[in-house]
């Protein structure tokens, strides 16, 4: 363990202006407050502080977060308060202290909800002191170095979990790949112990047969480039067992089957030398097709720098080699710390200035509607790989593997997102879905009368995008719901031959305990509060000596009209019957559930359950997916004939399937969207008249 005189040290050396009195106070405060307690591994529990700000003077933090490392346990822990801190180390000290607190509580959760929450306040920590993860990273990397002292294999599981989740995929995001490469270590020797004992004993058995090829080959690299008059500094190392575990569990490979086990890292002036050095690795030892990547000219999102090419070796082996400058090197390292050590200390706006993922994480915590939904959101934004792509105007974007137009819009902005209607991909018009590759220029196509789709959340990979189509379906649903209880609310007062004036609207409410008139609205759409209870609620005494209404009553004295049906929102049409404008239809409403609109002589409505809501098609609607059944000929140009014959008449093809094949026809059931009942039969008429067609049928089902 430190000693207070070599912290301050340690300090000193570095920033020769730290507030010496500010460290001493607090060494001797935490030592106090933590008195006698002890550790699982027997130590004094004050030496676990000392050594997260240990770690901290490694990465060369000013006084105040090294203050916040030694004080970090205290309120957690001891007797210490808030209040106290603050008077006795400063607001800003103590606003640290306060922000790694809560965050220190999420180790202990097990269940989503808290968990949830704790995390929220973990991100809403970061964005607005980025110190606060620096100390929680420290606080953890020494947690872990330390895990087999704790007795419980369940609680050690959870923690090392929680490292891979959370803490490494943090450590990336800010480009500290040493603390990230710690960690993962750590976590993956417990949560996989077998496989780790595995790759450690053959990666000793290769240095022992092998001898030092690590350093003969890095001694090589050094040799061939100082003949071309660079001067490198070469380092090599074999891959960490997690990297190399995580590579065997991608590509189903087994561990004697993988031939780039060593990386090596060359080090030079200047990024001009990088390219040079570059040229002469190449030039000497030939490169593996699609393992090069220039992360100087298109640098992370989380600042990353280096050019990683793979090499084939004259030992008949593949190396990686990373060339960078000492610069770009340290902050390789250490990523935000190193920044903050160049620029001598920041703040939150600088942190999420320098990290826009920041503000991407945010977006998700307001956007998520439940905690399981933050956490998926979360750690799928943390863990993912990344595709660069361009605007038109050459501004570069890195995005998930995987993503879409959809994704590339929503990066750029909310707004491009929600109003979204097409891209082009290299000056081509693609569907929305298509997967993006690096290098692909993006032009989004947008519309201000667009709106997000519901099925776009089936095929976009970035969490930023997925939590914005579901924040704009969960808004859309609300404003169906309360459209549609207005008009059932409307329709029960006509029944009850009542005005809903405040002399009868408030005190109903008062009886439903419910606030204001849009809740009471809200309430009857989702099917929470029946007509009847509503009935009573407005004039007392309405329902007595009734029988209970049949569920297929006839017509009240206004049927509700439904403008804009829109579905997969707050109403569904029933893929049972395909019900489009024109049909009588009949609504059913189950509590929690959107309302589902058959046609009124669909074959399942003889076993709903559900109540029988009396609607009907509005003035204003834009259509609907009609689905057909067409029998042809089997001969050649007959699909020709009927897709011809549709598009003839507008019909749009959502969806086609061969039914049934024989040697003389052939059955398709086509899916098209039409405007109302006499456009399908338009339809239908026409297909008919196809030499080609021998049926054409509206299909239920």
């Amino acid at each position: 363990m430190l000693r207070q005189y070599e912290l301050v040290e340690r300090v000193k050396a570095y920033d020769p202006d730290a507030n010496e009195d500010l460290l001493n106070r607090a060494y001797v405060f935490s030592m106090r407050a933590h008195g006698s307690q002890l550790r699982a591994s027997g130590d004094p529990y004050f030496s676990h502080p000392i050594e997260v700000a240990g770690i901290l003077t490694g990465l060369k933090l000013d006084d105040e977060t090294i203050a916040t490392g030694i004080l970090h346990d205290t309120i957690e822990d001891t007797v210490a308060t808030q209040e106290e801190i603050n008077r006795l180390f400063g607001p800003s000290v103590g606003r640290l202290v306060d922000g790694v607190t809560k965050l220190s509580r999420i180790e202990a959760q097990t269940d989503s909800e808290r968990q949830a929450e704790n995390l929220r306040k973990f991100l809403l920590a970061m964005s607005t002191d980025i110190r606060v993860l620096l100390v929680k990273l420290a606080d953890r990397l020494h947690n872990m170095r330390t895990l087999r002292h704790i007795k419980s294999e369940e609680k050690r599981r959870r923690i090392a979990r929680e490292t891979m989740d959370i803490y490494a995929p943090l450590a990336e995001r800010i480009g500290m790949y040493g603390f990230m490469d710690e960690l993962q270590e750590l976590a993956f020797a417990e949560l996989e112990p077998e496989a780790h004992e595995m790759i450690t004993s053959r990666l000793e058995k290769l240095r022992t047969s092998g001898g030092d090829t690590v350093a003969r080959i890095a001694s090589g690299i050094k040799l061939v480039l100082s003949q071309k008059g660079i001067d490198a500094e070469v380092m090599g190392r074999e891959k960490r067992p997690y990297s190399i575990w995580r590579k065997m569990q991608g590509r189903q490979m087994t561990f004697e089957a993988l031939s780039d086990v060593m990386a090596f890292r060359v080090i030079v002036d200047d990024e001009a030398e990088c390219y040079r050095a570059l040229g002469v690795v190449h030039g000497r030892w030939p490169m593996v097709f699609g393992r090069f990547k220039d992360f100087i000219s298109a640098t992370k999102r989380n600042g990353y720098k280096s050019i990683h090419t793979t090499v084939m070796h004259n030992e008949n082996a593949r190396i990686e080699v990373q060339i960078r400058t000492q610069r770009m090197h340290e902050e390789a390292e250490n990523g935000l710390a190193a920044h903050w050590a160049y620029k001598q200390g920041g703040d939150g706006a600088s942190a999420r200035e320098a990290y826009p993922w920041l503000d991407d994480l945010l977006e998700i915590l307001h956007d998520a509607a439940t905690p399981e939904e933050l956490l998926e959101n979360a750690r799928m934004a943390m863990f993912q790989d990344q595709v660069f792509v361009f605007t038109p105007k050459g501004a570069l974007y890195q995005l998930p593997r995987d993503s879409t137009p959809v994704d590339f819009a929503y990066a750029v902005h909310s707004d491009l997102g929600d109003s979204c209607v097409g891209a082009k991909v290299n000056g081509r018009v693609v569907p929305l879905r298509t997967r993006l590759s690096n290098g692909d220029q993006v032009e989004i196509l947008r519309s201000k009368q667009a709106a997000p789709d519901p099925a776009w959340e089936g095929f976009v990979a970035s969490a930023k995008a997925r939590s914005a189509i579901r924040r704009h379906v969960r808004n859309k649903a609300l404003q169906e719901s309360h459209a549609m209880g207005h008009k059932l609310l409307d329709s029960l007062a006509i029944r009850l031959k009542i005005a809903l004036g405040e002399d009868v609207l408030g005190p109903a409410l008062g009886r439903l305990k419910l606030a204001d008139r849009a809740a009471l609205e809200l309430a009857m759409a989702r099917g929470n509060l029946s007509d009847a209870q509503v009935s009573e609620a407005l004039v007392p005494g309405s329902t007595a000596g009734q029988k209970p209404r049949r569920k297929r009553g006839k017509p009240g004295p206004a049927a509700v009209s439904i403008h804009g049906l829109t579905p997969g929102v707050a109403f569904d049409l029933a893929p049972c019957c395909h019900p489009i404008p024109g049909d009588r239809i009949v609504g059913i409403r189950h509590a929690g559930q959107p309302i589902t609109v058959h046609t009124i002589d669909c074959a399942v409505l003889a076993d709903e359950s559900g109540e029988w809501l009396e609607v009907s098609w509005g003035e204003e609607t834009d259509g609907a997916i009609a689905r057909i059944a067409v029998v042809v000929h089997n001969q050649t140009g007959a699909l020709a004939s009927l897709t011809a014959s549709l598009a003839a008449h507008n019909a749009n093809i959502v969806n086609l399937a061969l039914k049934h094949r024989d040697r003389e026809f052939h059955t398709d059931v086509i899916d098209i969207e039409v405007e109302d009942l006499k456009h399908l039969t338009g339809i239908l008429a026409a297909l008919r008249n196809v030499n080609a067609i021998v049926s054409a049928e509206r299909m239920r089902g």
